[in-house]
């Protein structure tokens, strides 16, 4: 099925189902997806098996004059955006300067878009480096992946890098101290001969066993709203959502579903 990569560091502003109308930064190069993740279900694509020769990480600089540009004109046109959210082609905390450019675009938030909010949507790889960490802690909406509670449905559904280990991604998630919120998508798949499902009753229960632990503020679910590289994947009924919505409320905690 098609797939699309953003072709600018600053895009949008888009409706977002999830953030309102949101101005999209992407950190990533913009011909090429680069993530410690290989979700089956990324709108971007599988990640490239050979590194695109000329691809390259935009500079904090270019990232935050494109920015002011793009919030100056927004203004003049009483067009501010509701949320600046870091998305784009892969892993946004990959980017070596991540925690600056979180910085230049807290002061730009607030000169050019002071109601703005903040968002970073990531997949929790790099939370043991603490200027990542940190600089999380600074924004309006820490949002990490959690796709399940079993290491092995995470492996089938996310294909993560080398090393990675759910526990020590839960743990850090803890440290958060609640100032995080849990963005978690369901879906039903074949995939590589398996079966891939993280809507079953055993692993709802045990995904609400890891959100008691971890606190999050806010809970998303959501499923696919756009092509995915992988045919065989379903998407979720809105009432489906909406039942385990339910459960998630019934454990105290509130939540947010997008069909």
């Amino acid at each position: 099925m098609a797939t699309f990569l953003f072709d600018e560091i600053i895009f949008g502003p888009v409706i977002s189902r999830r953030l309102g109308v949101s101005l999209g930064i992407n950190l990533l190069p913009v011909d090429s997806k680069v993530c410690s993740f290989d979700c089956i279900y990324c709108e971007c694509g599988r990640n490239p098996r050979n590194k695109k020769t000329g691809s390259r990480l935009p500079r904090r600089e270019e990232v935050r004059n494109r920015l002011e540009e793009v919030l100056k004109e927004l203004g003049s046109k009483n067009r501010t955006p509701d949320v600046i959210t870091f998305a784009g082609n892969g892993e946004p905390t990959l980017h070596p300067q991540f925690p600056a450019i979180i910085d230049d675009t807290l002061e730009l938030r607030n000169g050019y878009a002071p109601k703005a909010r903040i968002a970073v949507l990531s997949n929790a790889t790099m939370l043991h480096r603490p200027a990542v960490f940190e600089a999380l802690l600074k924004v309006d909406d820490n949002i990490q992946k959690l796709d399940s509670a079993i290491e092995d449905t995470i492996r089938a559904m996310d294909c993560p890098a080398p090393g990675f280990q759910l526990h020590k991604t839960v743990g850090q998630l803890q440290k958060f101290e609640g100032k995080v919120t849990i963005q978690t998508m369901f879906i039903q798949a074949e995939f590589q001969g398996k079966s891939i499902d993280n809507t079953t009753s055993s692993e709802i229960e045990a995904w609400i066993g890891l959100l008691k632990e971890i606190k999050p503020a806010v809970v998303m679910i959501y499923t696919i709203a756009r092509d995915t590289p992988i045919e065989s994947i379903k998407k979720i009924p809105a009432s489906q959502l909406n039942e385990i919505a339910k459960k998630v409320k019934a454990a105290g905690f509130e939540v947010q579903v997008s069909g």
